[in-house]
């Protein structure tokens, strides 16, 4: 049989193929509400995974996560997609522990690509120490990759993407541009190393990230994926009265990649996010439009933001390979956002 690369079977790929997050939202708030008393954390909060109070000040939290790929070798796919899925529990502060598969796949495809995209799965959460103990597979023309992740924590060290304090610095622990670096590849626009450093990134997992910074008191924290930085940054604001600023000079991207946003080497994502954050956001100083483009640049398997003190943020920082301190909490401002 013909060999098929993956990414020409799909229009979108990774989290740049999310639902534009305004109309998830519109179409969420309709959902009816059924509250449980151990259900401590669901959709309505934004969180990056529900949270379930199991008694004794230990909680479950459980989020999954599943999307077409952006890269054509099965095995990387694979590892992506998990390291994506996995995140969500490290942004909660939390261990994951077990998972379930999620796959869709062509009849077209040998049984060696299925293969592949399973093993990388597995390789990626031995690497997290979290089992995966099965899953379900339907044909689909489009090839999808995902879990269902399941983690453990205490309520004590559990963080949410709210609860920031007015002073508290923000960091990042990755670099933000895969959406457009992926959009490049598949044009066949990209060079290898720019591309090689984009996997490296979509392929580590938040594990080291989130162990280190449990070492001190955040107040805030989630990842930064499809929604991009901006996106998941108001996300943190929610109805919280603070806002926050983010310096668009201190924000850590790829080399090379303003380049390409200003080519209009754009993920289709990218637009949904602008329309979403469109009323949410002041931009001062005349912010270049490839800059504002990148901040909306949804992520693959993107790092951690996280709040906490400015003295901790910046032993934090020292402590970790890739982390930089990017904005600040401040006073409610206008708008949820301030960009400079």
């Amino acid at each position: 049989m013909k060999e098929v690369k993956l990414t020409s079977l799909v229009k979108t790929s990774g989290c740049a193929a999310k639902l534009p997050p305004k109309k998830l939202e519109e179409v969420l708030k309709t959902l009816p509400s059924y509250k449980s008393p151990n259900l401590l954390e669901d959709f309505t909060g934004n969180e990056d995974a529900l949270v379930f109070d199991l008694g004794n000040n230990r909680v479950m939290v459980q989020s999954v996560d599943f999307f077409p790929p952006m890269v054509d070798d099965p095995y990387i796919f694979g590892q992506i997609a998990a390291a994506n899925a996995i995140s969500d529990i490290y942004a909660m502060g939390c261990e994951p522990s077990i998972a379930l598969n999620l796959l869709c796949i062509p009849s077209c495809l040998e049984d060696s690509v299925m293969q592949q995209i399973l093993k990388g799965g597995v390789d990626k959460a031995i690497e997290a120490n979290c089992i995966i103990a099965g899953g379900h597979t339907i044909s689909d023309p489009t090839p999808k990759y995902g879990l269902c992740v399941t983690g453990f924590g205490t309520k004590d060290n559990l963080w949410k993407n709210h609860g920031a304090k007015i002073n508290d610095v923000l960091v990042l622990t990755k670099k933000i541009g895969v959406g457009v670096i992926n959009t490049a590849t598949k044009a066949e626009m990209v060079d290898e190393k720019l591309k090689k450093e984009a996997l490296l990134s979509m392929t580590t997992l938040n594990k080291k990230a989130k162990e280190v910074a449990s070492n001190y008191n955040i107040s805030c924290a989630t990842d930064v994926t499809g929604f991009s930085l901006i996106g998941h940054s108001i996300e943190m604001v929610g109805n919280e009265n603070y806002s926050i600023k983010i310096d668009s000079n201190k924000v850590p991207m790829f080399d090379g990649v303003l380049d390409l946003a200003r080519f209009g080497l754009l993920a289709e994502g990218m637009y949904h996010n602008r329309d979403f954050s469109d009323k949410k956001v002041t931009y001062l100083n005349n912010i270049k439009t490839e800059v504002v483009d990148l901040l909306h640049d949804p992520q693959t398997s993107g790092g951690l933001l996280l709040a906490l003190c400015k003295e901790d943020a910046q032993k934090l920082v020292k402590e970790l390979d890739d982390a930089w301190i990017i904005g600040e909490v401040i006073e409610k401002q206008q708008t949820p956002l301030i960009i400079v």
